[in-house]
């Protein structure tokens, strides 16, 4: 066995996969998870996927004292993966008291209590968003930090910097800040997938729920940015790829074959797709109709952004691998397995 790895939101949509891979790789896992967007189920379907049941604790990061008795309790933790936030541009702007103190506060506990218990090293789930609206495309590790366009762009730029300050300050710790772009899909199993609770504020969920029935229409937020055909363009990534991204970074961190104490990845496929082009893949990958109207823009959203990824690739070994096809088609799978599950 391996060493042992905490991840923090590991029941969530990128955590889950992410714990089936590093349970691939040989590592013995530990999840801590509030499950405010998520449901303990998951650590069943993760034993499904893995044939191993991860350790699960239900716990809020901001609990100070509750994540010291996990680490006493799970003795040995080498590194962390910490996913643990609240993550909807939207709801930020709404909202940004809570993204503060959820995203903020809970990475400070955990860089704290980190050399307490011989902790190694840490991957943090940044984002794309920290380089706002980029000047040249597709962007780069050396593109600089923009002004954020929402709180929750601003709270991952903020804690980027906790980390890299902490470090500097002689925290006896490493980190790798993984900058990812926008991930889709699910699991091929279709045992693991995107379920956020309520309504979902991100793209494919919405997406999925509008072909299934559940929502009436999906909303294009905007048609009039300068794009080839007016709608906003990403760089959406499947979440499989994703996370070995992740266990590659934690291997590169406890087998000391990082070059400095932060480094920083774009994580991304390198490819730009507008969101009406995105529904029209869905639909011919499916052959499913999709009902959908354009409306306003909406707040905090980036005109267009994709990533370089040439760094990763050739610095961390890791590469997207997965066609934006088959990615469609898992999340439209994961969709009807919900449906089977009764769930919806």
């Amino acid at each position: 066995m391996k060493q042992k790895i905490l991840v923090t939101g590991g029941t969530g949509y990128i955590g889950s996969h992410t714990v089936v891979e590093l349970q691939n790789s040989g590592y013995e896992v530990v999840i801590i998870d509030n499950l405010s967007n998520s449901s303990a189920d998951v650590v069943d379907n993760i034993e499904k996927v893995s044939g191993v049941r991860p350790f699960f604790e239900e716990l809020d990061c901001l609990d100070y004292e509750g994540l010291n008795t996990v680490f006493a309790k799970h003795k040995g933790i080498k590194a962390i993966i910490h996913f643990a936030a609240s993550k909807a541009v939207g709801e930020s702007v709404q909202k940004p008291l809570l993204y503060y103190r959820n995203n903020l506060l809970s990475l400070i506990n955990i860089l704290e209590l980190m050399p307490q218990h011989g902790v190694e090293g840490i991957v943090f789930s940044s984002s794309c968003t920290v380089y706002g609206q980029p000047d040249e495309l597709p962007v780069t590790e050396k593109a600089p930090i923009k002004k954020a366009e929402s709180p929750y762009g601003n709270t991952k730029q903020v804690n980027e910097e906790i980390i890299c300050d902490t470090i500097k300050s002689g925290s006896p710790i490493s980190a790798i800040l993984l900058r990812y772009f926008n991930p889709i899909g699910a699991h091929p199993t279709a045992l693991l997938g995107e379920l956020p609770n309520g309504v979902p504020q991100n793209l494919i969920p919405f997406l999925t729920q509008t072909a299934i029935g559940i929502r009436e229409k999906l909303s294009v937020f905007g048609n009039d940015y300068n794009t080839p055909d007016g709608s906003c363009i990403r760089d959406f990534i499947n979440v499989v790829d994703l996370a070995k991204a992740h266990v590659t970074a934690i291997e590169r961190i406890l087998d000391k074959k990082q070059k400095q104490a932060v480094e920083t990845f774009n994580i991304g496929t390198g490819r730009g797709l507008s969101v009406l082009e995105l529904i029209n893949l869905f639909e011919k990958s499916t052959g499913v109709k999709l009902n959908y109207e354009i409306v306003g823009r909406r707040a905090g959203d980036i005109e267009k952004v994709w990533a370089n990824p040439d760094y990763a690739n050739n610095e961390l070994g890791w590469k997207a691998e997965i066609s934006i096809e088959e990615t469609l088609k898992s999340a439209w799978a994961w969709q009807l397995k919900l449906r089977e599950r009764g769930i919806q």
